[in-house]
């Protein structure tokens, strides 16, 4: 079983190299993203392993299925970037549902506590003998209102590490769990109310700039937001006129709506030519991150884990409903996955 693996990294490759040794797969390793250019690269493969910048929409689906890829197994849990209906009756899409959720929101957590307690910048002003303590006055978790939109594995995982805070935990999601606990409210409450707004929901049509200028314009003056979900859940202009105007208080991110050619590169030799990243970076209230959250021993081992399992189920004709993701074919009434069968 042969697999072109894109956008790979030196951290990628001993956990893949270890188990796809015991799997019986030969993967060969780009460093290029997969996009129209590169498709190429792919032929003599059966399955490419992706990540969350490389580009799976129509023309690559059918350039992939005309090289002889059946398969596309994604080494992440969102798919926004892969084009699930061209892929329908051509490719089967394999992603990683929960590699640690503990990562994620740690990463969050981080981030919230460094920028408010401006951790990152005492640690420069110190390495220059700077013991200053001008400008670096923050405030108290605890007491004070989260909200967390989107409550799957990472945003439980999230709001448990804000109740050991005793923040106040509001929580927003399309398809409640009453399993939770959590004091469920409408996005118009949550944005209302909380000092700190965290980002957990998949990105969909329905949730693309969830944080726009009308949500940002009902937040409290001085809020925090966090996102380590996906970029796009917020309309960036939206976001620097908020901070602009001191409406948002903070910005941590750890993705970006334009990140796809930026990220995981070192460009620290190049003039960005994006603005409003450079805006980001630029402003002291704000911590850009580069889609790291996820980047721990734990999850690398996990993600490089499951990620053969569903190669190696896949050309073993074992279906796996509860990896391959869902093309909407609009034959919900006699749906296969629900049969514990393959989806075409």
């Amino acid at each position: 079983m042969k697999v072109a693996f894109y956008d790979a990294k030196p951290y990628d490759r001993p956990g893949f190299d270890r188990y796809a040794q015991d799997a019986g797969l030969e993967i060969k390793y780009f460093d290029t993203h997969l996009n129209e250019d590169t498709v190429s690269l792919a032929a003599g493969a059966e399955c490419v392993c992706v990540f969350v910048n490389d580009v799976v929409n129509a023309q690559v689906v059918d350039a992939l299925y005309d090289l002889g890829v059946r398969m596309v197994a994604l080494r992440c849990a969102g798919f926004n970037n892969v084009d699930t209906r061209a892929c329908y009756g051509k490719l089967h899409v394999f992603r990683v549902p929960a590699y640690s959720p503990y990562a994620v929101a740690e990463h969050a957590m981080a981030m919230l506590l460094t920028i408010n307690r401006r951790i990152h910048k005492a640690y420069n002003r110190t390495r220059e003998f700077n013991f200053s303590l001008n400008g670096f006055a923050g405030f108290d978790l605890h007491g004070k209102t989260v909200g967390v939109i989107g409550t799957g594995k990472i945003g439980k995982v999230f709001a448990n590490i804000c109740k050991g805070f005793e923040m106040r935990v509001l929580a927003y999601d399309k398809f409640p769990d009453p399993s939770t606990g959590l004091e469920y409210v409408s996005l118009e409450e949550l944005f209302s109310a909380s000092d700190v707004i965290s980002l957990h929901c998949p990105l969909t049509d329905e949730t693309h700039h969830i944080i726009d200028e009308e949500a940002i314009h009902r937040m409290k003056k001085g809020v925090t937001i966090l996102n380590t979900s996906r970029g796009a859940l917020i309309d960036t202009e939206a976001l620097i006129e908020g901070i602009k105007e001191k409406k948002v208080g903070a910005a941590c991110l750890d993705v970006y709506d334009e990140e796809a050619d930026l990220f995981y590169e070192d460009f620290s030799g190049h003039i960005v030519q994006d603005d409003k990243l450079v805006r980001l970076i630029a402003m002291p209230n704000v911590i850009v991150t580069s889609h790291q959250a996820f980047l721990t021993n734990e999850a690398l081992d996990s993600i490089a884990h499951t990620t053969v399992e569903n190669i190696r189920k896949f050309f073993a004709g074992i279906p796996s409903p509860e990896t391959e993701v869902c093309y909407h074919c609009g034959n919900q009434d006699a749906c296969r996955k629900d049969r514990d069968e393959k989806c075409f």
